[in-house]
Order: C-alpha cells, then structure tokens, then sequence
C-alpha cells in the first residue's frame, strides 16, 4: 500500500515561479541579447580613451571620464533643462489627458468622432510632429501668430525667445503624448464598477462629489501606473526638441539626450559622452525604482 503525500506550500511556490520564469525565458534572453552588448560597451568606453579610427578602447583611463563629465557646466545645464521639462510636461500630460478621459466618457453627440481624433497625434512621427509645429509656429508666416493676430495679440517668437521656448516645447510634447494618457484613462473609467456610484447617487451625492470621493481614489493606482510608462518614455525625450528648436536659442531647450547626441556625433567626445549615458541611465533607474516602489504603495493602499 503505497502513501502518496500531498505537494507543500514551497513545492507548489517553485512550481509556480518556475512556470512563470519559462514563460518569461524567450522575451528575457531576447532582451539580454539586444541589450546586453550596447550598455557593455558604452560602459566599457566611458572607462576609457576610444580609438576614434577603430572605435575601440585604446587605454583604461578610470574615472577621468566621469570626472570630466561631472566638471562640465554644460552637462548640469542640460540635466536642469530636462528637470524643467519634466516638471511641467509630466503633470500637465496627466491632467488634460485625465480630463479628456472624463470628457469624451460623457454621453454626448460627436464623442467617437472626437475619440477617432484623438489617435491621430500618437500616429505621427515625431520628428514630423516637430517640423510641422516648427512652421505652425513660424513668427512671420506660421499659423498660430496669424489667428492670434486677428484678435490683436502677438505676434511672438515661439521658439527663438529663450523665455518661450521651452514652453512651446512642451506644448508640443504634450499635444503628443495627451492622447497616450487619455486612452488609458479612458480604458480605466470603463472598467470603474457602476454599483458603487448608482448607490452614491441614490444616498444624493453629486456630480464633484462622485469625482473626489470615488472616481478618483478609484482610479489613484492607475494614475500612479501611467506616471511611470510616461517617465520612461518623457526621460529619453529627443526627437522632438531636435526637430523643432535643435536645443535653442542657446541651450534652453537642450535636454540632456541631444547634448549627448551632439557631445559624441558632432563634437567626437565618444568616451565623455558614454559616461554621460551610464550617469544618465544610473539616475533614471533609481528614481524609476522609486516611482514603481510608491505605485505598489498606492495600490496597497487603495
């Protein structure tokens, strides 16, 4: 007679991580193989003196590289410009595009006209976005100083003023990456049980009181998700700032992607910039560690 005992609770645990982990394997080793060479490689040479005729490390220098980086104005100049745009473009992307969402939910005639719209800016490069705003904004024939002509205001030079720059900049990012964050927020108000605010309204609550009491308490882990997938794309924001003001006027619209990009292609300062990348990624994974380590919180709590 043979005894058969029941599996225990590491057992099954292992089974299940394994069983996660086999899933996970195939886009891992993908991912680590796409990855793992570049950031080596960047790593290596930000340790040393690059070979401009072979690309390869002609000599380990240590940390000269980073001590150079850490030295340079510039580079703190352009980290100060990228904290400016994220200080701006982050909270203003999640409020409009929650907003919308609220918006476009509501019944009303036109809404899937409105929604279809909507789309239109995530379709379009960003390089294209960026040229076409440039002319939009163009201060002798662009569109937006004509139609704020015809109320008697400007005419303004949106991207040669160093004082507007970065808010047209931002603008544009914005008018971007909104619709990103009005598709999730709307995803998330379908979602929302109906049960719960068919009982406020029948204990009398109102419209504002529905929105600060349930909806949005509600939808807190959601808000807490989505400011983390925009930091991770907004922190790498280049593109647009290339097209559109190419850094200027001066440096006020340089973020520190593009004085990367123009250190190493257009000065050949390969190895300072490698270690301006590694400093850059080194930032951008703390604080990402700690954005995600305050969403889980949120949800806990909510």
């Amino acid at each position: 007679m043979s005894t058969q005992h029941a599996p225990s609770w590491r057992d099954s645990r292992a089974a299940d991580l394994v069983s996660r982990w086999s899933f996970m394997a195939p886009a891992s080793v993908l991912l680590l193989a796409i990855l793992a060479y570049p950031i080596l490689y960047t790593l290596e040479i930000s340790f040393s003196e690059l070979e401009l005729g072979t690309f390869r490390s002609a000599g380990w220098v240590g940390w000269d590289n980073y001590d150079t980086v850490l030295h340079d104005d510039r580079f703190w100049e352009a980290l100060q410009v990228t904290g400016i745009y994220l200080a701006f473009a982050m909270p203003l992307q999640l409020v409009l595009g929650f907003a919308i969402a609220f918006l476009i939910n509501a019944e009303w005639r036109g809404r899937g006209v409105v929604r279809a719209l909507f789309i239109i800016p995530l379709v379009v490069a960003p390089v294209v976005a960026g040229g076409v705003w440039r002319m939009i904004l163009d201060p002798l024939w662009g569109l937006a100083n004509w139609a704020l002509g015809l109320v008697g205001i400007g005419p303004f030079d949106w991207l040669g003023n160093p004082a507007l720059a970065m808010a047209t900049v931002i603008i544009i990012d914005s008018w971007r990456w909104t619709p990103f964050v009005t598709l999730i927020a709307t995803a998330a108000l379908l979602t929302l049980p109906r049960e719960i605010f068919e009982a406020a309204e029948i204990d009398g609550a109102g419209w504002w009181t529905k929105l600060w009491r349930i909806t949005i308490p509600l939808l807190v882990p959601i808000i807490a998700a989505v400011f983390v997938v925009r930091w991770l794309g907004a922190v790498k924001m280049f593109d647009i700032v290339l097209a559109a003001t190419n850094g200027g006027p001066g440096r006020a619209t340089s973020v520190i992607n593009l004085f990367i990009y123009e250190e190493a292609f257009r000065s050949l300062k390969f190895a300072e910039s490698a270690a301006m990348a590694i400093i850059v990624l080194v930032l951008t994974m703390v604080l990402t560690a700690l954005f995600l380590r305050g969403s889980r919180k949120l949800e806990e709590m909510y």
